[in-house]
C-alpha cells in the first residue's frame, strides 16, 4: 500500500511540474525536411491583439519565437531573453508562444502571475505554431526579414541565438 501512494504521489508530482520533457535540451535544428523558409501565421497575443508575421517582418529584421510551458526551465529562459537579450536587438520583434493554456484569458493569467507582462506573448491554444515549427518546450525559432527559418533550435543557454542574431543581414 505505501508502494502505491509512493507512486501516485510521484506521478501527481510529475504532471503538477508541467514540464515533461528533456529538461536538458540538445542544439539539433528541429526543422524537419528542407524548409528554411517560414509560411505566414496569424496569431493572438494575450492582450488580443492580432499579428502577422508578414507585418511583423515589413517592420522588423527579424522574429523571436520562445516556447514556453511556464515551467522553471522556461522561467529561466525567459528571464535570460528579457533580461539580456533583448535590450540589444531593438529592430528584432520577440514573442514567447504559450502553447499550453487552454484559451487567451488563461494564459494572460499565467503571463500576469509569473511576471511577463512586459514581454507580448502568442497564444497558441490550438498548437498551430508549434505544429507549424515542430516545435516543443524552450525551442526558440528566429525568422529573418525574407521569412528564412535561420535558427531552430532548444534554447539552452541562449549563445547560440545571440550569435544569429549579431550576425543577422550577413548572411
Amino acid at each position: 500500500m505505501h508502494l502505491i501512494k509512493l507512486i501516485s504521489f510521484c506521478a501527481a508530482l510529475s504532471l503538477l511540474t508541467g514540464c515533461l520533457e528533456d529538461l536538458t535540451p540538445d542544439s539539433k535544428d528541429l526543422r524537419s525536411g528542407d524548409s528554411k523558409t517560414s509560411e505566414n501565421f496569424i496569431a493572438t497575443t494575450t492582450l488580443n491583439e492580432t499579428i502577422t508575421l508578414e507585418d511583423e517582418l515589413l517592420t522588423n529584421d527579424a522574429v523571436v519565437l520562445y516556447f514556453t510551458m511556464w515551467c522553471p526551465l522556461c522561467d529561466n529562459h525567459m528571464n535570460h531573453i528579457k533580461n539580456h537579450v533583448i535590450e540589444n536587438y531593438r529592430n528584432v520583434h520577440f514573442y514567447m508562444v504559450d502553447y499550453v493554456s487552454a484559451n487567451l484569458s488563461q494564459s494572460r493569467s499565467l503571463q500576469r502571475s509569473n511576471g511577463y507582462t512586459g514581454l507580448e506573448i502568442l497564444v497558441d491554444n490550438k498548437q498551430s505554431l508549434l505544429k507549424q515549427y515542430s516545435a516543443t518546450m524552450a525551442s526558440v525559432i528566429v525568422i529573418n526579414d525574407q521569412k528564412q527559418i535561420i535558427l531552430n533550435e532548444d534554447y539552452k543557454n541562449g549563445a547560440r541565438l545571440i550569435n544569429v542574431l549579431d550576425n543577422l543581414g550577413r548572411d
